[in-house]
């Protein structure tokens, strides 16, 4: 049998979007090749029906990351990644949404082309697509939007990316990872000329227990998020189409706020 120090024994790796929690999101092909799994890499957030669908002997190891905290840093997860797929196994590297939207799936095929292995991807569906379905929030919409954007409200510093022309009428965008940072955000984004009253939807926990989706306006975006008590995951949808979705209105809440504040 194959171990980590045979030099000589190959596997193969398969990076697998597990989508925005809710199993039955999961792709054919995703739990195929969770069947097949010898070892199973996964991120913190996969719900445990995911992972039962992988044989009961596959090795489980847990890659989980919060914001400024990982238990291993990227570059250890790559290795790790390579060291099992040398003993033979098949890895599966089974990432929340799709592995190739803000999930570092590309910097992990990387690595695992340079060690000269196989790998392959199969999609997941990406947290904005599974969040936006299930709040009846369409990101692009004849009448209101012929553009989508996804951005990461922490990359390598929000101060340094350039969303300019973005957001705003006909455009819609969607912030991953924005909870921690979303005032900055909103600042950000009405520095670059978005409207304070431009519709905003934040959607928690999209597909999982707990869910919630809220609506306000751009400028009340960081106070409803603490008065909300809003917690990671979740993702904002910045735009118009907001104004389309199933998502509790706070709106007028805020509309009400600000009156009496000019008053």
């Amino acid at each position: 049998m194959a171990t980590l120090l045979d030099p000589q024994a190959r596997g193969r790796v398969i990076l697998v979007g597990a989508g925005p929690g809710d199993p039955g999101l999961l792709t054919v092909r995703a739990v195929e090749a969770l069947k097949g799994a010898d070892v199973v890499v996964h991120d913190g957030l996969i719900d445990p029906r995911v992972l039962d669908l992988a044989p009961r002997e596959a090795h489980r190891i847990s890659v989980a990351k919060q914001r400024a905290k990982h238990t291993l840093p990227q570059d250890a997860i790559n290795a790790l990644i390579v060291a099992h797929v040398r003993t033979g196994a098949t890895v599966v590297r089974l990432k929340g949404g799709d592995p190739f939207i803000f999930g570092r799936g590309g910097e992990e095929v990387e690595a695992v082309r340079s060690a000269g292995l196989p790998v392959e991807v199969i999609p997941g569906v990406s947290a904005a697509l599974g969040c936006a379905a299930e709040a009846m929030l369409p990101l692009t919409h004849r009448d209101h939007s012929s553009a989508v954007s996804f951005v990461a409200g922490q990359c390598k510093g929000l101060a340094d990316q350039d969303w300019s022309g973005l957001a705003g009428k006909g455009r819609t965008l969607v912030i991953y990872m924005g909870v921690a940072t979303c005032p900055d955000i909103a600042d950000k984004l009405m520095a670059d000329g978005v409207a304070p009253d431009m519709p905003v939807a934040v959607l928690e926990k999209g597909t999982l227990d707990g869910s919630r989706a809220i609506k306000t306006l751009l400028a009340d975006l960081g106070p409803m998020v603490e008065r909300e008590k809003v917690q990671s995951p979740a993702i904002i949808v910045v735009g118009d189409v907001v104004e389309l979705s199933d998502a509790e209105d706070k709106l007028a809440r805020w509309a009400r706020v600000a009156e009496a504040a000019a008053a």
